[in-house]
């Protein structure tokens, strides 16, 4: 059968004080769109013109941010992850930062349907004194149809270093297990995640964030940990408008570029 097969990536440079496109590759369903923006960032959408992935595609975003740059990478649409035949759908995507620059990282939500095969990966070099946001959300089927995709697979891997030492690593594998889906322990019977990775002065930007929980929680379950120059944060809720109403108000507080894309807004 036929699969999709997609590759984009992009690297900026530095003009006049503002982080400009500076080579840019497209191939196959892989494309990249520069919105105007009013900000010295620059603002990137990726877009899988095949709509969707399913078992054996395969996509590979990439980017290279120069030094001193801002960046903001999203995509058009959450990404739909559909029924596979037996092959997994991979996605792959390697980020370089360089000294001083910071990088938006706000793919939106990912979602899983009945049946499907996703494996992710997402690898980030910092440079001394670079910084970065980072989000993935996943959504187990859609909430208004009643979907829940208990027989999804999800395996997503992250790989952050700075200067080539490792600075933080994790691991996600979903299965079809009925404990991880109800568990209290994992995800309690919740059909929307996600994991926000701050890479900066995070002790700073918890302080900023703890007066911002308090409100968020009864949309579902949110935590913080910072440790060094890394604040993780882990959010949980029934749906996906619910966990966007957890995380939007985060993202804007951690965003390099002090808002966020204008794809993001509901």
């Amino acid at each position: 059968m036929q699969r999709a097969r997609g590759i984009a990536r992009l690297t900026t440079k530095q003009v006049e004080g503002r982080t400009r496109i500076d080579r840019l590759f497209q191939e196959g369903c892989g494309k990249i769109r520069l919105p105007n923006t009013h900000t010295s960032a620059l603002e990137a959408v990726l877009i899988n013109t095949a709509g969707g992935i399913t078992g054996g595609d395969r996509i590979d975003w990439g980017a290279e941010i120069a030094a001193g740059g801002k960046a903001v990478l999203t995509t058009q649409a959450c990404e739909r992850s559909y029924r596979s035949t037996g092959d997994t759908a991979q996605v792959s995507t390697h980020l370089k930062v360089g000294a001083g620059a910071h990088l938006d990282w706000l793919p939106q939500e990912t979602i899983l349907f009945s049946g499907s095969k996703l494996h992710r990966r997402l690898d980030v070099e910092l440079d001394e004194g670079a910084t970065l946001t980072a989000i993935e959300a996943v959504l187990l089927g859609r909430h208004a149809m009643g979907e829940d995709a208990r027989d999804a697979i999800l395996r997503d891997r992250w790989r952050i270093s700075r200067s080539g030492r490792l600075l933080h690593a994790e691991a996600t594998e979903l299965s079809a297990a009925a404990s991880e889906r109800d568990s209290l322990s994992l995800l309690a019977g919740n059909r929307a995640f996600a994991t926000v990775l701050h890479v900066a002065d995070s002790a700073d930007a918890a302080q900023r964030l703890s007066a911002r929980l308090s409100p968020l929680s009864p949309e579902g379950q949110i935590g913080i940990s910072n440790t060094g120059e890394r604040l993780v944060i882990r959010a949980m809720a029934r749906s996906g408008l619910a966990l966007r109403r957890m995380i939007v108000p985060l993202l804007i507080e951690l965003t390099g570029a002090g808002s966020l894309p204008r794809l993001w807004h509901l």
